[in-house]
C-alpha cells in the first residue's frame, strides 16, 4: 500500500510529536516553512507548533489529535515532522490507523519519528518515509542542501522511477552550528563512500530507523516483523558502549536471525571511547556467525545530505559493489 505522490500546490501538514522545536528554534522553523512554500507547497501548521511543555510540545492526547486531525483532513496530502525528540512512542496506542489506512498520505520524518513511521507501517501496511524534517533539514542555513532537496523530490515527487540506484554524495557534513545564531553554511567534507563489511547481494523489504528510538517500542504490537527484510539502522551522538548495547539488543531480540541484509547509516558525532577496535569490528563481533550482506557509512539519518528511505518497499542490497537499489516506487501517480 502506497500513498499518492506529492504534486506542486498540495497541502502539507506540519506536526510536532515530541520536542517543541518551533518554539525553541523559531527562525529556523520559519525558514523551513518558507523553503517548502518556495518548492510550491501549501503549508498547514499543526496546533502543537505553538505549544511547549519543556521537553515536549504538548500533552500526549494533544499531540495525537494534531496527527489524527491531519489524517482526517482529505486536503492534506503529506505530513512532515518538525523534528524528533524522545517521546513519539507515547502516541502509538491512540493514532487513527483505520482512517489512515483508508485515506493514505505521505508521512515523513526521522530520528524519534521512527516510532510513528514503523507503527503506521506495522498497523496499516502503508509505506512511510524516513526522510527530512522541517527544522534540521528544510530549515538549514542559508537553505536546504541541494542534494537533500534532490533526494526528497526524487522519492515523493517521483522524479526518479524504479529501479533507482542510490548515488553516493560526493560530500557530506555533521558539523554543528548554533541554530539560533548561524553566521555561515556548514563546512562540507569529502565522502569516504559506503563500506562493505560483509559481501553479498540480497533483496527484501526495506525496514528500519533510529536504533535508540526502536528500544522504546521494540517488544510492542507496533513494531514490524523483520523476517526477510533488509534492516537499516542509524544513530546520533552515541558512543561505542551504547552501540554495543543497542546492537546486542537487536541480537537478543532475534533480529539478526530474521533479516536478509543490514544497512548502517553514518553516525553523527560518534565517540569511540578509546576502544582498540572499529565500529565495524564490533558489529561483526555482536552479530556472530550470521552471514548476510552488510553495508555501513551510508548517507541516511542525522548527517547531511541524507537519502529518503521509504519503509516497506522492495530493495536490492549489493554490499559487494556498495550499491542500494530501490526496486519499486514508493508512491503512486
Amino acid at each position: 500500500m502506497k500513498p499518492n505522490k506529492l504534486r506542486i500546490g498540495d497541502k502539507i501538514g506540519i506536526i510536532t510529536p515530541s520536542t517543541p522545536a518551533p518554539v525553541m528554534f523559531q527562525e529556523r522553523y520559519q525558514r523551513g516553512l518558507v523553503y517548502l512554500r518556495k518548492l510550491g507547497f501549501d503549508v498547514v501548521e499543526g496546533k502543537c507548533s505553538k505549544l511547549s511543555e519543556g521537553y515536549r510540545s504538548a500533552t500526549i492526547m494533544e499531540r495525537v489529535e494534531e496527527i489524527n486531525d491531519f489524517f482526517r483532513n482529505d486536503e492534506i496530502k503529506a505530513i512532515i515532522s518538525t523534528i524528533g525528540g524522545n517521546n513519539s512512542n507515547s502516541l502509538l496506542p491512540y493514532l487513527d490507523y483505520e482512517y489512515f489506512k483508508r485515506n493514505p498520505k505521505i508521512v515523513m520524518g526521522y530520528s524519534d519519528v521512527t516510532a510513528l513511521l514503523l507503527g503506521l507501517y506495522t498497523k496499516t501496511g502503508m509505506t512511510t518515509f524516513y526522510g527530512p524534517a522541517i527544522v534540521p533539514s528544510f530549515g538549514e542555513f542559508p537553505e536546504m542542501l541541494p542534494k537533500g532537496r534532490e533526494y526528497f523530490e526524487n522519492i515523493v515527487l517521483l522524479k526518479k522511477r524504479a529501479p533507482y540506484a542510490l548515488e553516493i554524495p560526493h560530500e557530506w557534513t555533521e558539523e554543528m552550528i548554533d541554530w539560533k545564531n548561524p553566521t555561515r553554511a556548514k563546512h562540507m567534507q569529502e565522502n569516504d563512500g559506503w563500506k562493505c563489511v560483509r559481501e553479498g547481494k540480497t533483496t527484501g523489504k526495506l525496514i528500519g530507523g533510529n536504533m535508540n528510538t526502536m528500544s522504546g517500542f521494540m517488544s510492542s504490537e507496533f513494531f514490524p516483523d523483520l523476517t526477510d527484510c533488509i534492516l537499516f539502522i542509524e544513530d546520533s551522538f552515541k558512543d561505542m558502549a551504547n552501540q554495543e548495547r543497542y546492537l546486542s539488543m537487536l541480537k537478543l531480540a532475534g533480529v539478526f536471525d530474521k533479516i536478509k541484509g543490514l544497512i548502517v547509516g553514518k553516525h553523527e558525532h560518534f565517540k569511540c571511547l578509546d576502544a582498540p577496535f572499529s565500529f565495524e569490528e564490533l558489529l561483526l563481533e555482536v552479530i556472530g556467525e550470521k552471514n548476510f550482506p552488510i553495508l555501513t557509512n551510508v548517507d541516511i539519518g542525522h548527517t547531511f545530505p541524507s537519502h529518503v528511505f521509504p519503509i516497506g518497499i522492495k530493495v536490492e542490497l549489493d554490499a559487494t559493489k556498495g550499491c542500494i537499489t530501490f526496486l519499486e516506487d514508493a508512491v503512486v501517480e
